[in-house]
């Protein structure tokens, strides 16, 4: 087992305790905080917001903020909707080619947890 997917399943038991304790309704930034302190509890590094900027050869075409950078090494997008969409993961996708990261999840706190898990680059096994 690679060290993305011991971290990966770290993140997603922090998703499950976060959700089982608030349920859902509540707006990203609850369960972002509430993630940052689960992912603090299990020894992970994270930061919040990260600043990400995107290039297009060698110029700065746009900016926006990660949700989570946990260890450096796997983006998360929250989401509190009802459904994930296609829309949701190829944005997540995006992400990853912009920034050279390799493993992205998509965490919702709807109803119940949502997870996907995308990598940059196409893989034909996924175990979540």
């Amino acid at each position: 087992m690679s060290s993305d997917d011991v971290i990966t399943r770290q993140i997603i038991g922090a998703a499950y305790t976060v959700h089982k304790t608030l349920g859902s309704g509540f707006l990203e930034r609850v369960y972002e905080d509430a993630m940052g302190i689960e992912l603090t509890r299990s020894g992970l590094q994270f930061e919040q917001q990260a600043p990400i900027t995107v290039h297009y050869h060698g110029h700065v075409v746009g900016e926006y903020y990660a949700d989570l950078l946990i260890e450096g090494r796997i983006l998360c997008e929250l989401k509190a909707v009802d459904a994930i969409t296609s829309r949701h993961e190829v944005q997540l996708v995006h992400y990853l080619a912009a920034t050279g990261i390799e493993t992205g999840l998509l965490l919702n706190f709807g109803q119940r947890v949502e997870i996907r898990r995308k990598f940059r680059d196409y893989k034909t096994s996924c175990s979540s």
